[in-house]
């Protein structure tokens, strides 16, 4: 890539999570401008293209890619073009910031993890943003001054108003859960080598046919347990938590006590409703942590490592829920590339 003041950025997917992205990089990130949008919705392109000076719209991506004023790309398509478009940008040697899931299952997550490998460095970042969180950022630096002692048992709860008309009961596990997994092998540094998905009664208020909610537990090569409450039809707005039990205390993020207020005999505060209004911080932060590596000559943040992890714990989440019991995680053995 050769260097500019500004990077150029092919955003690839321009639904919710892409406009949003083409959104950021154009009002809030620094160091970044966005030359191109790409779309299979030619029309959608072409009218977010028009809002931007200078950025041209595509509907394939690999043209894009190969557009004289694109020096990264940033991946909000659908989990199942992913991998081609991964490819496309390490043909291209284009770093690149890809939205979870990496992939939508581990053996294609993997044929990315190798062919990056091939490349001999890394060039993409996934895009698990609540690293980025100011709250579990918190969390991970108090969980590694080793003031609470190791570990024992980390509780998660996932909680969504209502969950869109497509959603699946697998889709609980791999698009929800995935970012739970992720957080679980960040805040305690292990690998997670099992997974049981227990089914309570779905809720009245869950479509039919959805299993809603779902309980999880992964187990840990670390000896520890962490669970997820992840429940998307909760009715009320959209919650995210966790709390880490250790030997010599606790912590616990997500209790969203920014305000409260007490008026005509109630006390209480308000509750997002959507993960873009509860995230909004950590993916400005995210974004301009890529923009800001990416001119550096660095990648840094979550690994294409980190997307196949992640879904190998989804599929076997996914198992444990159609099939019963516990499933085992199995990994390859880490490349030496992702430390």
């Amino acid at each position: 890539m050769t260097e500019r003041a500004t990077l150029g950025v092919a955003v690839i997917g321009t639904g919710k999570m892409g406009a949003d992205h083409v959104r950021r990089i154009h009002e809030v990130v620094s160091g970044a401008r966005v030359s191109a949008v790409v779309d299979v919705d030619a029309e959608r392109a072409k009218k977010i293209a028009a809002r931007i000076d200078g950025c041209t719209a595509y509907t394939d991506p690999a043209s894009a890619m190969a557009a004289a004023d694109v020096d990264a790309a940033l991946i909000a398509s659908p989990g199942p073009a992913h991998e081609a478009a991964l490819l496309q940008a390490f043909e291209h040697d284009l770093p690149v910031l890809c939205e979870k899931p990496l992939t939508p299952d581990a053996a294609s997550a993997l044929r990315v993890v190798e062919a990056e490998q091939r490349l001999g460095r890394r060039r993409a970042q996934v895009g698990f943003m609540r690293r980025y969180d100011s709250e579990y950022m918190k969390l991970k630096s108090l969980l590694e001054t080793g003031q609470l002692g190791r570990p024992l048992m980390l509780h998660n709860r996932h909680r969504n108003a209502a969950s869109p008309p497509f959603f699946t009961s697998s889709m609980l596990i791999s698009d929800s859960v995935a970012h739970e997994t992720d957080v679980t092998r960040w805040l305690l540094g292990h690998e997670i080598t099992a997974v049981t998905v227990l089914r309570p009664t779905p809720s009245a208020n869950a479509p039919d046919d959805l299993q809603d909610p779902q309980f999880v537990v992964f187990e840990t090569d670390g000896g520890a347990l962490a669970d997820v409450e992840i429940f998307v039809n909760c009715g009320f707005g959209y919650q995210v938590q966790a709390e880490a039990v250790c030997e010599r205390g606790t912590a616990r993020i997500g209790d969203g006590h920014a305000m409260v207020t007490n008026m005509a005999g109630r006390w209480g505060g308000t509750i997002t409703q959507d993960f873009v209004e509860r995230f909004a911080d950590a993916y400005d932060r995210e974004v301009q942590a890529w923009v800001d590596a990416t001119r550096r000559g660095e990648v840094t943040g979550p690994s294409v490592w980190d997307g196949y992890a992640a879904a190998a714990v989804c599929e076997a989440g996914v198992r444990s829920l159609t099939e019963g019991g516990r499933m085992t995680v199995e990994l390859v053995e880490r490349p030496a590339l992702y430390g």
